[in-house]
């Protein structure tokens, strides 16, 4: 007589592997497991919504940030932040900033940074990628074959991305916003 034997433990699935996770990553990795999101595809989890246009007004005169002078009475335009910040509001998603890996290029801990898939990175392009399992926002570097992403603060390496490595580059970003 055959024995019957039963599975216990997890359902059968996809193959799985054990990695160290920050804990915002591990939660953005569970919300894309359960909406059955492909990997890269983060334009269905962060979008970029339109829902109303909102202008404020914009002096057309440049402020000193020095001494004070006379304010003009001209008005340009009002703004739109949409405008300003979003190219392409399909493909743009924000992402806030942790670390200070890029301070030398003007991106603190706590800023948002606009990110736009539909862009191509070129050498010194600002980017958000996925190496091994990881999120990073850096300076992405090409030269021939080679590429790597440069930290933009002495304190930090540069990561050289070699063969065997996980490598995916979300978007590019183009903009950063600083809450003061």
């Amino acid at each position: 007589m055959a024995q019957v034997t039963r599975r216990v433990g997890r359902p059968s699935g996809p193959p799985t592997t054990v990695i160290r996770l920050p804990v915002d990553v591990a939660k953005m990795a569970r919300v894309i497991a359960a909406r059955g999101i492909r990997p890269g595809d983060i334009n269905t989890l962060h979008d970029v919504e339109r829902r109303t246009t909102m202008r404020v007004p914009f002096a057309g005169a440049s402020v000193p940030a020095g001494f004070p002078s006379p304010a003009d009475d001209y008005m340009d335009r009002p703004l739109d932040f949409n405008e300003l910040l979003i190219e392409n509001p399909a493909a743009t998603f924000a992402v806030r900033v942790a670390g200070e890996s890029m301070i030398g290029a003007g991106i603190f801990p706590g800023d948002i940074a606009i990110v736009d898939r539909s862009r191509n990175p070129k050498d010194k392009s600002v980017v958000l990628a996925l190496v091994d399992g990881g999120f990073t926002l850096k300076r992405y570097r090409r030269r021939g074959a080679r590429v790597w992403l440069q930290a933009e603060n002495p304190s930090y390496r540069d990561t050289e991305i070699t063969e065997g490595m996980s490598f995916e580059i979300w978007g590019v970003v183009t903009n950063s916003i600083r809450m003061l």
